[in-house]
């Protein structure tokens, strides 16, 4: 017998099912949310090199995707989406007929209210410069301007059947500005995610290769947040708290994992984190050259994410891993 008490530690972890008797820590496929990218103009999906097992998505193939993630245990999906024609001002972003609104249409006409629906409001995917609203003559987002983009976009979505809109912009108000005009548009039962904390990273080239919101000069960091600033985002999480958001999201994740503890302990609001594409991108190519185990590494990352306090993960792997969940 161990003279050591701490060796009663390992009375509990002896096989695997006594380990998962005691996890303290549980992923679940209602735990994840699929993004999916929507591009106009195209007649069949088109992979994302940079991003292994996502693709570019016809509406029709979205359905298809959508119906395959709901019949392993995935109900809940975000909507990007890639139109046929820019514009300076990112008008196609709040087209009705544009591809987030047809596909929400089609996704909900498929699945009902078995399924939650999820738009992401920005502009980036939708004007040719790349950046997330209309610019001044020096090349800076005009902030007012850009919200008032956002909130043309979230009726357009959230008429369509999206039951929740992501504003992703980072401009100031917008969350307020949002609300306001979803009340004022008939649409008071959706909901607002907001990304709440979201860092000038680099983790996102591989999402704007798939979203093709490749800025055409400068970064985004006058309007997202510095990677070294954890106080900062308690003051940013606060102001959407205050303007009315439903739940509050942090992105990216993986490097972020104090700041969703901190939004999980101070706030009462669900709480999100977005894996994000470079996040998902990295564990793909090691497992690709046979340096890890990618099923293994995949789901430790994202059970991080869960037990620093995230309720709900935006992932590209919600539905290979529900999948294995489900095993």
């Amino acid at each position: 017998m161990s003279s050591f008490p701490a060796a009663r530690l390992r009375r509990l972890r002896r096989t695997p099912a006594l380990r998962r008797a005691f996890a303290e820590t549980r992923l679940a496929a209602a735990d994840l949310v699929l993004p999916l990218f929507v591009k106009e103009g195209i007649d069949e999906p088109h992979p994302v090199g940079s991003m292994p097992g996502v693709l570019q998505h016809t509406v029709a193939s979205a359905r298809d995707e959508a119906k395959r993630a709901h019949a392993v245990g995935v109900s809940s999906f975000i909507l990007f989406g890639i139109p046929a024609a820019k514009d300076a001002e990112g008008s196609s972003g709040w087209d009705p007929d544009g591809p987030v609104p047809t596909a929400a249409r089609a996704i909900r006409d498929d699945l009902g209210d078995d399924v939650v629906l999820w738009a992401d409001v920005c502009s980036c995917e939708y004007t040719d410069h790349g950046h997330c609203g209309p610019l001044d003559a020096e090349g800076t987002v005009r902030n007012d301007d850009a919200v008032a983009g956002y909130v043309r976009e979230a009726v357009v979505y959230a008429e369509a059947g999206c039951d929740l809109v992501a504003p992703s912009g980072m401009m100031d108000g917008q969350v307020a500005a949002i609300r306001a005009g979803l009340d004022d548009a008939g649409l008071g039962a959706a909901g607002i995610v907001a990304y709440a904390a979201k860092y000038a990273s680099g983790y996102y080239g591989p999402f704007r290769e798939a979203a093709e919101s490749t800025m055409s000069f400068g970064d985004r960091a006058t309007y997202q947040m510095d990677p070294g600033n954890r106080r900062e985002a308690r003051r940013e999480v606060s102001l959407d708290v205050a303007e009315g958001a439903d739940a509050l999201m942090v992105k990216p994740a993986l490097a972020y994992l104090d700041v969703i503890s901190d939004v999980r302990d101070r706030f009462d609001l669900p709480v999100a984190a977005y894996h994000v594409s470079g996040e998902y991108a990295m564990i793909k190519a090691a497992a690709d050259r046979g340096w890890i185990d990618g099923d293994r590494v995949m789901a430790e990352a994202l059970t991080a994410i869960k037990r620093a306090g995230a309720g709900t993960i935006l992932t590209y792997a919600a539905v290979d891993l529900a999948e294995r969940l489900g095993a």
